[in-house]
């Protein structure tokens, strides 16, 4: 019998996969805030207090929930974490870019709740689920080139999880040699190199903000894109592909392979978002 009184009873998630993660192991009643920018799952977004943006916190209000734990994510919420620490609260920064990574978040967190063989069962489900996708894509007839857009301006390819993931899902990243590139500065894309390296399919998530694939489309020069004659131009959504957490490697990636899988195997029909 694991004792509570040894781990963490009320956490503070200042981005959504760990809240997800929590979820999932149904270790939801630990929660006492979360960000602002929750949306998986609905209930947490329904019943947790919300606490932060991405960039910033409302330090009192996390204070006055004398939380025993404070879950952030990357050197981006460093200024955050830096006053919290400053004010002598306890942060467990992760910093996961890449499927194995996620994977390891998983476990990782499992542990600091007590639930250390739960964890590692999520995590290997989670894997398991990305195995028989990578089969899936790996039977496609062809590897459709994909770019993949993580903001339109300036034009930022995706990150090292959803470099990853494409590949998972059967596709080839136009931007591959850019995917360990943490920084989104040094994942810009120049527009004529987009349209040089010919993608077959365009799949975007613009944080925060609705893809128009009109816009895309009337990029100059690109109009002999094949995605762009074919019209193959998706959104998906940046709760399931922009989180470094479960939903990437389960909705995210499956949406991924879907508008993959018709690039590879359908006729060329205009896609809609």
């Amino acid at each position: 019998m694991v004792s509570l009184d040894l781990y963490p009873r009320r956490i503070v998630c200042l981005t959504e996969e760990t809240t997800e993660t929590l979820y999932l192991l149904g270790e939801q009643e630990r929660i006492v805030g979360i960000s602002g920018y929750t949306v998986r799952p609905p209930e947490a977004r329904r019943d947790k207090p919300k606490v932060s943006a991405y960039l910033t916190a409302d330090i009192p209000k996390i204070e006055a929930l004398h939380p025993d734990l404070i879950l952030a994510f990357s050197d981006l919420q460093a200024d955050i974490v830096r006053e919290l620490v400053k004010i002598g609260l306890n942060v467990v920064v992760f910093n996961q870019r890449s499927i194995e990574e996620i994977l390891r978040m998983v476990a990782t967190l499992g542990g600091l709740v007590g639930r250390q063989r739960e964890g590692e069962a999520l995590a290997n489900r989670l894997r398991e689920n990305v195995e028989r996708v990578r089969a899936m894509g790996a039977a496609l007839p062809k590897r459709p080139r994909v770019y993949f857009e993580e903001w339109p301006d300036p034009m930022i390819s995706g990150i090292r999880w959803v470099s990853e993931l494409v590949e998972v899902a059967g596709g080839e990243d136009s931007f591959a040699e850019l995917r360990s590139e943490g920084l989104a500065k040094k994942r810009v894309v120049a527009p004529e190199e987009v349209a040089r390296r010919r993608p077959d399919v365009i799949l975007a998530s613009w944080c925060g903000r609705k893809v128009r694939a009109d816009q895309i489309a009337s990029r100059p020069g690109w109009e002999e894109i094949p995605a762009v004659r074919a019209g193959r131009i998706f959104e998906i959504k940046s709760s399931i592909i922009l989180q470094p957490g479960p939903a990437a490697l389960t909705d995210g990636l499956e949406a991924l392979h879907r508008h993959i899988a018709a690039t590879a195997l359908g006729p060329e029909t205009p896609g809609r978002l």
